[in-house]
């Protein structure tokens, strides 16, 4: 029988929703959501596109999140074959998106289908939740259709994310928390001048360097358990003019912080700009909080997902905190109980990206499992 699973993800990395483009990802599973009765509410905020599909009025309300937009390709002439066509080659789908995230996507919006074809009256409500903006800034995406559910008093009491959390094979990781993310823009003030004459002006770029080499040697903690160490690394650099005789008057650089409970966002701040002046460099700082580090302690959510991954894996996910941030971050704070668990993620944002056919329907069977230990009637 021919895959339902396989079938979605293809016509979805087929459409080419570069964040924050959906290119229609959101209105092809709203049609095929609407057959199966649920309740679809398209919400745009600024250029994003977010789609919330209920199924129930009652709660407990199960969300399975995810995003339809996906990071650029790179060279199209690196893939080996077109990113935006997807290509079966062996035991392995190839697209952009294939893993990150449409290919869990696709299997919560299959096993949904399947489960509210079993159970049309569920004890409970099931939702899904989709955003375009997760590869991007994340401010018009989860953010704001958390704030539009809280105002009119919608809450959420589990939620699954799709994300890839695997590592060798589906099922051995899933994600119960996340690390911080603090970014920064520096832009450090020197003298501009003459390259011959270095007395006469000041080098940004060698006081960016000295900045730099300080805060990436810099030990920032031994890790928090069960989260890894704080991590600092530059993203962007930028000085000069382009001429060869000139020293430049500014430079510039975009950094970012991940990090663990051992620290703070006000603890990063102070410890970067108390280093720029115990270095004397004169810089103006401009930052942006991605998401404050959460985890979720262990409830009916990790049990049924647990229990899900042995039954048809065979396997029991390991509990961990690392990689990047997710959407996770904007449903934590709620009180809800919010688990990660998704494709193998050894390709994502690279070149040829890639998922296991075989394991697109065993993730959906996972995800089903779970639903339905969650909101079957008992």
């Amino acid at each position: 029988m021919k895959s339902q699973t396989l079938d979605l993800t293809c016509k979805l990395i087929k459409k080419a929703s570069i964040t924050p483009d959906d290119a229609g990802c959101q209105s092809l599973l709203a049609a095929r959501l609407r057959l199966s009765r649920f309740r679809i509410e398209q919400m745009r905020f600024g250029s994003v596109d977010n789609l919330w599909a209920r199924y129930g009025d009652e709660g407990p309300v199960l969300v399975m999140l995810g995003h339809t937009d996906v990071v650029p390709p790179g060279p199209l002439d690196a893939w080996s074959s077109p990113p935006f066509e997807p290509n079966i080659r062996g035991d392995w789908l190839y697209g952009r998106g294939a893993a990150d995230m449409k290919g869990g996507v696709a299997a919560m919006v299959t096993a949904c289908e399947r489960f509210i074809k079993k159970c049309p009256r569920p004890a409970g409500s099931l939702a899904l939740l989709l955003t375009s903006d997760e590869e991007g800034p994340a401010i018009h995406g989860i953010r704001e259709v958390i704030r539009v559910l809280q105002e009119r008093n919608e809450s959420i009491d589990w939620c699954l994310v799709g994300e890839p959390s695997s590592r060798d094979r589906l099922g051995d990781v899933m994600r119960i928390g996340r690390r911080g993310s603090l970014s920064g823009h520096i832009t450090v003030q020197g003298i501009q001048g003459h390259i011959a004459y270095p007395h006469l002006a000041r080098n940004p770029v060698h006081d960016l360097a000295r900045l730099i080499g300080e805060l990436s040697a810099r030990t920032w903690d031994e890790g928090h358990p069960p989260f890894p160490p704080t991590s600092f690394q530059v993203s962007n650099i930028k000085g000069g003019t382009g001429a060869e005789n000139l020293i430049p008057g500014q430079a510039d650089a975009h950094f970012n912080f991940r990090y663990s409970p051992a620290h703070s966002r006000d603890s990063l701040v102070e410890a970067v700009e108390s280093t720029c002046l115990d270095l004397g460099i004169e810089s103006k700082i401009e930052w942006r909080l991605s998401g404050e580090p959460f985890i979720s302690q262990p409830g009916a959510l990790t049990r049924a997902l647990r229990e899900a991954a042995s039954s048809i894996l065979g396997i029991d996910p390991k509990g961990d905190t690392g990689g990047g941030t997710s959407d996770g971050r904007f449903i934590a704070p709620t009180g809800a109980e919010v688990v990660e668990f998704g494709p193998i993620n050894a390709s994502i944002h690279q070149i040829d990206e890639r998922v296991g056919i075989e394991d697109l329907d065993r993730l959906s069977e996972v995800y089903e499992s779970v639903i339905e230990r969650l909101l079957w009637p008992r």
